[in-house]
């Protein structure tokens, strides 16, 4: 799905104008850019949390000529998936258990209720 799959998916269930739709994606995805540049942390439950991590300054290689390159330190952004969220994606993947048989119901089993 891309941005204007998802603008266009918000005009189509709120019924309302794509312009509109267009302003809220777009301030939802200005309001986390901004909370993640000023180190805020955003969490959305059910959904999952934004985050920076810290990158540590470190000393790479360029893959065509095998040179020595210094790679800055930065922050980078870090998508966490809530539990509910991880567990939606998995259902819809899942194949159905088949179900033990039912057992007579004349039989008596060998345990007994204490």
């Amino acid at each position: 799905m891309t941005k204007a799959d998802l603008i266009e998916e918000v005009s189509r269930v709120v019924e309302m104008t794509r312009k509109d739709s267009e302003v809220i994606v777009e301030t939802i995805f200005e309001s986390i850019v901004r909370s993640l540049r000023s180190g805020d942390k955003i969490e959305i439950r059910g959904f999952g949390s934004f985050r920076t991590r810290e990158r540590r300054a470190r000393v790479g290689r360029n893959p065509k000529t095998g040179a020595r390159v210094e790679v800055p330190a930065k922050r980078v952004p870090y998508f966490k998936p809530s539990k509910e969220l991880k567990d939606l994606v998995n259902q819809q993947h899942a194949t159905p258990v088949p179900s033990a048989p039912p057992e007579p119901s004349g039989s008596s089993s060998s345990a007994s209720p204490a």
